[in-house]
């Protein structure tokens, strides 16, 4: 049996009860393990030694290498990334000797240090080969995530994937390979990349799928970027651009509405330029072109509502369905008011019936209207206002070109300024109406084509140049008063309105040079008629030929004129009735 006195001498000062064998065998045991260190090599620091955990707490690990005093351990270097302890009491462990005594006489251990030494070899081979390492992402810290790979690395966060990282909170726990890309044994630093295994792989992919990729091909892609202009899709290590135009048959206000990052999709490839590795893709391809049945889904006349997706000056576009929109023109918009600012009683997102009035497929258009779901006013009009018939309305506007007269229908009839007066010329509207009173005037135009509906006021009375000869014969003697005089000739009014022409070389049997030497404004005269011309209004006048032998003159030429036309009245209705047009 071991004696008390036969252990060391400072294990002589605790008292140790030996009642059983057990106790015994125990104390025989411990004695054998402290002999046994304590034949063993000096502990020098910079070491790495084996020992056991006999302690745990939240701050620090304590470990029993043999020395004489037990090593603390920080208990951080032995916490999981969620902060569990890997370790428990009786675990062995190596621990490297930083200090074998501090400034507070204990003895100062690492097991992170231990592991670099350990893994140093392995390490250093990585990195020179270039070969990966597998490694669990542990923390993030400033500027990357800490890795444990048998010891801890830095992994800085450019190097975490192809692209920026905002999150890095979603890689702790993950275990992936890295590779060394930089190390330091003396200051025991070690950085890594998972960039570079990425790209290694990217490039390999890469190679892959140009070598494979066609035009006209269906391929899935994963949507890497989004821009104002598109997005990018990852086809497999190479990217391929998605065009906004090319993303839906219809309007498209931003990419992000159509795709987001990370998403899976079929695309086509619309364009492959293998010299500068460039894809272009489309994802509207994918799905039939809804113009191809469009002819058949909207048929002309049919009724159809749709949501307004833009405002333009000149109208509003309805989408009628996916990739289908169709415009009102301000035109189509009612029978009666004039063109409308869309602006002003429409709004993007509005729900709006209209009529199907043209399908035009080959340049992707659908004309529609919004007056056609309501009665045509001008249907009515037709109807009701013949040509010729008698009217009385009110004056609701006066414009340079005439008045628009309301007649208790819901489209404003005109007097043009030419239909107001049979004689008098430069005639002013505003001088014949004022807004607000009434008027009478008769029916001239319903034209529902063009949407004129004509009144006049002149209509009301007899046009006077229609019996003009019967009042002024060729040959008679007329009297008025000189209104104007030119340089051709003076003016002489008739009638009120109007007015006949003595040319300067029939104011005197003798050569006249200039008409004011022989006649002036305000003259009365007397003149005899030469020549009349309806169609255009003109009266030709002559005061030379008050002179009798030229009076008669100017009736022989009128009888000679009449006759030589009966003449060739005859001689044409006999040649049109020749069948053998000789």
């Amino acid at each position: 049996m071991t004696q008390k006195n036969n252990l060391p001498n400072w294990v002589n000062q605790f008292e140790l009860l030996v009642s059983t064998d057990e106790d015994e065998t125990k104390n025989e045991e411990m004695e054998a393990l402290l002999k046994d260190n304590m034949q063993r090599a000096d502990f020098t620091e910079g070491e790495v030694f084996k020992g056991t955990i006999v302690g745990v707490n939240d701050d620090f690990v304590t470990v029993d290498i043999g020395y004489k005093q037990e090593g603390l351990v920080f208990a951080k270097e032995f916490r999981n990334y969620d902060g569990s302890m890997k370790v428990a009491l009786g675990d062995e462990v190596d621990v490297y000797i930083e200090k074998l005594e501090s400034s507070l006489g204990n003895l100062v251990l690492s097991k992170d240090k231990a592991e670099i030494i350990q893994a140093w070899d392995r390490i250093s081979d990585a990195c020179e080969k270039g070969s990966p390492v597998q490694g669990t992402v542990m923390a993030k810290v400033k500027g990357g995530l800490s890795v444990d790979i048998g010891v801890k690395a830095f992994l800085p966060g450019s190097q975490v994937d192809l692209r920026a990282i905002k999150n890095l909170d979603k890689y702790i726990g993950k275990t992936m390979e890295f590779k060394v890309i930089k190390f330091n044994k003396k200051r025991g630093n070690i950085v890594l990349s998972r960039r570079a295994i990425l790209s290694e792989e990217r490039n390999k992919l890469r190679d892959e799928t140009l070598g494979q990729i066609q035009e006209g091909m269906i391929v899935k892609g994963i949507v890497k970027n989004i821009t104002d202009y598109g997005a990018f899709i990852d086809l497999g290590g190479v990217d391929g651009l998605l065009h906004i135009t090319d993303m839906s048959w219809g309007r498209v206000k931003h990419p992000s509405n159509i795709v987001s990052v990370g998403d899976e999709i079929d695309v086509k490839v619309l364009k492959y330029d293998q010299s500068k590795e460039r894809v272009s893709l489309g994802l509207k391809q994918v799905q039939p072109n809804p113009w191809e049945s469009a002819e058949s889904r909207y048929e002309i006349g049919a009724k159809v509502s749709g949501e307004i997706v833009s405002i333009k000056d000149y109208g509003i576009f309805l989408e009628l369905d996916d990739g289908i929109e169709g415009l009102i023109h301000v035109s189509e918009m009612s029978w009666t008011q004039k063109p409308k600012v869309p602006a002003k009683d429409y709004n993007v997102g509005d729900k709006v019936e209209a009529v199907v009035l043209e399908v035009d497929i080959e340049n992707k258009r659908i004309s529609l209207g919004l007056k056609q779901l309501q009665p045509n006013p001008w249907d009515k009009l037709v109807t009701n206002y013949s040509a010729g018939k008698v009217v009385e309305g009110t004056v609701k506007s006066v414009v340079d070109f005439g008045a628009f007269v309301d007649i208790g229908e819901n489209i404003d009839a005109l007097i043009h300024v030419s239909d107001i007066s049979w004689t008098k010329k430069n005639v002013q509207p505003n001088e014949y109406f004022k807004e607000g009173e009434k008027v009478k005037a008769v029916v001239l135009l319903v034209d529902p084509e063009n949407q004129k509906f004509c009144l006049g006021i002149k209509q009301l009375e007899e046009d006077p140049w229609k019996r003009i000869e019967e009042r002024m014969p060729v040959g008679s003697m007329v009297e008025g008063e000189v209104v104007r005089v030119t340089e051709f000739g003076a003016f002489v009014e008739l009638e009120t309105g109007i007015e006949g022409l003595i040319h300067i070389s029939e104011l005197s049997e003798e050569r006249v040079e200039k008409a004011t030497d022989v006649i002036n404004k305000g003259d009365k005269v007397k003149s005899i008629v030469i020549s009349i011309d309806k169609e255009a209004k003109k009266i030709a006048l002559s005061i030379k030929a008050l002179d009798s032998e030229n009076l008669g003159s100017y009736k022989q030429e009128k009888v000679e004129a009449a006759t030589l036309a009966e003449k060739f009245k005859d001689l044409n209705i006999q040649t049109t009735n020749d069948s053998s047009g000789e």
